[in-house]
């Protein structure tokens, strides 16, 4: 039709499965901000793919957690950054988001240095935790940053990057959860049901990662603490919700636990399994904050290669690993990092949260506390207000000269 607007494009680069989850929310509330008329482009993984994403190459490959750990794929990984780079300076959008992934969002930035588009980048990085330089040099390399942090902004306002704060995804990704189980349990499908267990099984989620390297360090311990918690008496149904990247993986180790497991890498069935779980075992990141928002009492662990984890502890500047326990300013889930992620100390502490109502209880209460500070009580979802900032800046570049 004549002398209607053209679409607004923008690309979107995510690099691991939180980011893509994060890109999918945003796409589809930008779509609803400007009445569809938008088109998108860029790097994502399964969810973004479901939204009309056509990826420019997949998602998995970079997936890579630790300082060690990204060296063999060091050069694979700059040539993703510099075919990136290319690809948006050869035709430029309208605007471009970054998501998360900082190792790998950063080094595009710097190749983007001079650009004809905004750039925004959605999830402020942790200077608050650790390297509180990084706010300086960020400012150098974006026009704009969301924090899903209420107390992030200030942090990066300070040296001139405008900063909105947004409220975390989670809380809008479990609110969609918990519709979609009742709305199941008012059909007769509830998640039991459709998995075909008993209305008596203890349901235990184990969530050992999104990235391969997470997988192949941390499933041999949960299997341990698995074992030990059988032995002890305990009688469990395992529900492993995971990501496409390491879907084949985990189900390979699911033949080989101590307890029946089903795997569920959907990801609507992903968080129903969180919700239908009496209590979850995972890796440390962004789904122990799903977990606690979930309400599902949770113990957390991770472990990188010594030499990540000794560069990595003289830079921390904060006591936890857990955004739960980050907000809550005190210990709410048990941490079991590096030394401490070993099965004779992780498998005691799940125990406690399957068998004493107190310690359950008292996770429970902190999580719920979590959720109001995240924008869980704000009518506008976070990806809504993560839409209409990216729409701002990209109002702002396209207006006409005065």
């Amino acid at each position: 039709m004549a002398g209607e607007a053209r679409p607004l494009r923008i690309a979107l680069i995510a690099g691991e499965p939180s980011g893509d989850v994060l890109g999918a929310g945003l796409m589809r509330a930008l779509r609803e901000e400007t009445g569809g008329n938008v088109a998108f482009t860029g790097i994502g993984g399964e969810q973004m793919g479901e939204e009309g994403l056509q990826s420019l190459f997949p998602i998995a490959e970079l997936a890579v957690m630790g300082l060690v750990e990204v060296l063999p794929r060091a050069r694979a990984l700059l040539r993703r950054i510099q075919q990136t780079a290319e690809f948006l300076l050869n035709d430029p959008p309208d605007i471009v988001v970054t998501i998360d992934s900082p190792g790998f969002t950063r080094r595009l930035a710097q190749k983007l240095a001079v650009r004809s588009f905004p750039l925004v980048h959605y999830v402020a990085p942790t200077v608050w935790a650790w390297r509180p330089g990084r706010a300086r040099r960020l400012a150098r390399l974006y026009d704009h940053l969301l924090a899903v942090l209420p107390f992030e902004p200030p942090y990066f306002e300070v040296v001139g990057l405008p900063t909105t704060f947004v409220g975390h995804p989670a809380v809008e990704t479990l609110r969609a959860a918990r519709e979609r189980e009742a709305a199941a349990v008012a059909q007769g499908r509830d998640f039991r049901r459709r998995h075909k267990l008993a209305a008596d099984a203890r349901l235990l989620a184990v969530m050992p990662g999104s990235r391969r390297g997470e997988v192949t360090r941390l499933l041999p311990i949960f299997r341990d603490v698995l074992s030990r918690l059988k032995a002890g008496g305990l009688q469990l149904q395992v529900l492993l919700p995971t990501v496409g990247t390491v879907a084949p993986m985990v189900r390979e180790a699911a033949l080989s636990l101590p307890y029946p497991a089903i795997v569920l890498d959907q990801a609507d069935e992903r968080y129903a399994a969180m919700l239908a779980a009496e209590a979850a075992l995972a890796a440390s990141g962004t789904v122990t904050l799903e977990l606690g928002l979930a309400g599902t009492p949770t113990v957390l662990a991770y472990k990188v290669n010594p030499l990540t984890a000794a560069i990595v502890r003289r830079l921390i500047r904060i006591p936890y690993a857990g955004l739960i326990n980050i907000l809550q300013k005190k210990l709410v889930m048990p941490e079991f990092l590096q030394q401490d992620c070993r099965a004779e100390l992780i498998a005691p502490a799940l125990k406690a949260l399957l068998s004493d109502p107190v310690t359950r209880q008292r996770q429970i209460e902190a999580c719920a506390a979590v959720a109001s500070q995240l924008g869980a009580d704000e009518a506008l979802s976070p990806s809504h207000r993560a839409a209409r900032a990216v729409l701002a800046v990209a109002a702002r570049r396209l207006l006409p000269p005065v």
